[in-house]
């Protein structure tokens, strides 16, 4: 399938401008950049290369729809979220064409995304009539003291190409559901997504200047430190590297802007002696790996299967790796698409390269796919991982499992937790006190527990049993996500009742004279 445009349900969703002040504009400086599928690497598109004075328009935008936005009750703002969910949902396969097309990954992860995505305005939809303030038991008479929240303000918003439609909404459903107004500025590899979504807040009736979207490619730098230091902005949240986080953090700190990061991650996965089935083990293993190609935040990188059950483990994965299909994302049958870009796949073969090298068995693939193109990687298991490998202190983002022995709860538990980042972190065992005290032993800020799936919409955990990957799925119906990590991997939270919170601020009012 050779994907056009003209595919798509409703072509007025492919839009290659920017949304500012409820208008779709091109960049003042005229200048655009190109959208390659990375499946294919033919031209998709082209969009406006914003610059400092885009930034500061949509800032501007922002900035007076506060005013009246801030003031809009609640109920009307939950409305206004829902209809946009609505619109989602009913455009979904449009949204998940656009996905694929500009992202890669096969076309039903894409539905899966949308719906993924379309869930944060849901479920902050109905958190936004709940903004519930306190009132506090005083010790000086005469008094009444009561807090209540308030918006934060504009936000400026940064997410990545990995989710293009699930990261934007993450972000912009908990702030409009606070009252902010925002800025986002969509990664240069996915920006139709973004735009595409844009277009449906536009059509949900959501009140121009409230949600504004960039687009740039050549000029990131530039429009990040204006959202990141601009004094109207008073909430930044990004999603991306640890380098890029800390450059931000740094010119945040100019205004001392509210901040809430979602940054590198380097994810332990711990299968026990005392698992209860390696088959479920290998199952939660790839569902966290290989999602997306291995191009999530919150996939496995460092495989950590006790000695006992090592081989066997490893010859079950390599049979269920082995089944993969490996092509462009709009081809009937295939599991796994491309990476991203030329850079990524290079970064990824570095990283089998240097774990060969210093002793490692490749037990499948290890090798470009050259007759799909150069962003191609096959689906690799790489056993006899030791610690001085790239692999093991640098986040992958691709398609290998790394498999490393260990013997001791104890040796496992401190190779898991040296690493600067702390993101997302699994483990396998039957025994419920092992799993809660293995959970509260690593450094992490969210522990999958017999499963390989942690992301969902809304459910604050940090710690999630789940007895098998077979009953996965009805359990994922019921839960819901708290998104966050600790050490180098960030701070704040996304989804979930907290989500709201990084984008309100608490206000207290004494009342004395009673």
């Amino acid at each position: 399938m050779d994907p056009t445009v003209l595919e798509l349900r409703d072509k007025s969703l492919f839009i290659g401008k920017c949304y500012i002040n409820g208008e779709w504009v091109t960049a003042q400086s005229r200048k655009t950049f190109k959208v390659f599928d990375p499946a294919t690497n033919k031209l998709v598109g082209t969009c406006p290369d914003s610059d400092t004075a885009d930034a500061h328009r949509a800032i501007n935008a922002a900035s007076e729809a506060l005013c009246s936005f801030r003031q809009t009750p609640v109920r009307d703002r939950s409305r206004m979220l829902r209809r946009w969910y609505d619109l989602i949902m009913q455009n979904q396969e449009d949204l998940a064409t656009l996905i694929t097309w500009e992202n890669g990954k096969p076309l039903a992860e894409a539905k899966s995304e949308v719906a993924y995505a379309a869930a944060f305005l849901e479920w902050f939809s109905e958190e936004c009539p709940r903004l519930y303030g306190d009132s506090i038991p005083v010790s000086v008479p005469g008094t009444f003291v009561v807090t209540i929240r308030e918006p934060v303000g504009v936000c400026g918003l940064i997410t990545p190409w990995n989710f293009p439609a699930a990261m934007i909404t993450r972000k912009i459903a908990p702030a409009l559901a606070a009252g902010c107004t925002v800025v986002a500025k969509s990664p240069g590899e996915t920006p139709f997504t973004a735009n595409a979504l844009a277009e449906l807040a536009h059509r949900a009736g959501i009140p121009r200047g409230v949600v504004n979207t960039l687009t740039s490619l050549e000029n990131t730098v530039e429009v990040g430190r204006v959202l990141s230091t601009h004094p109207s902005i008073k909430k930044i949240s990004f999603t991306g590297s640890t380098r890029v986080g800390k450059l931000l953090m740094n010119q945040a700190a100019s205004t001392v802007k509210r901040v809430s990061w979602e940054l590198g991650g380097n994810a332990p996965f711990i299968v026990f002696d005392d698992v209860e089935s390696l088959d479920d083990a290998v199952d939660g293993l790839i569902a966290s790996k290989f999602r997306g190609t291995g191009q999530t935040c919150v996939c496995a990188n460092r495989i950590y299967v006790h000695r006992s059950c090592y081989d066997d483990f490893a010859a079950k994965l390599v049979a269920k790796v082995r089944q993969f299909q490996v092509g462009p994302g709009f081809m009937p049958g295939v599991t796994h698409g491309p990476l991203i870009h030329i850079a990524a796949a290079d970064k990824v073969m570095a990283h089998i390269e240097d774990a060969k090298a210093k002793g490692a068995r490749v037990l499948l693939g290890g090798e470009r796919i050259e007759n799909l193109g150069p962003n191609y990687v096959q689906p690799t298991v790489l056993a006899d991982m030791t610690h001085d490998m790239r692999l093991a202190s640098e986040e992958t983002f691709g398609p290998v499992a790394a498999l490393f022995p260990f013997d001791s709860e104890e040796e496992v538990i401190g190779l898991a937790n040296d690493c600067e980042v702390g993101l997302a972190a699994y483990l396998y065992s039957r025994s419920a006190a092992r799993m809660l005290r293995v959970a509260q032993a690593l450094e992490v800020g969210m522990v999958g527990a017999n499963t390989g799936i942690i992301s969902n919409v809304a459910s604050p955990y940090v710690f999630l049993p789940v007895q098998s990957s077979r009953n996965l799925v009805n359990h994922q119906l019921t839960t819901t996500h708290r998104f966050g990590g600790v050490k180098e991997s960030g701070f704040g939270r996304e989804g979930s009742k907290y989500g709201i919170d990084e984008f309100t601020h608490v206000k207290t009012i004494t009342i004395g004279g009673l």
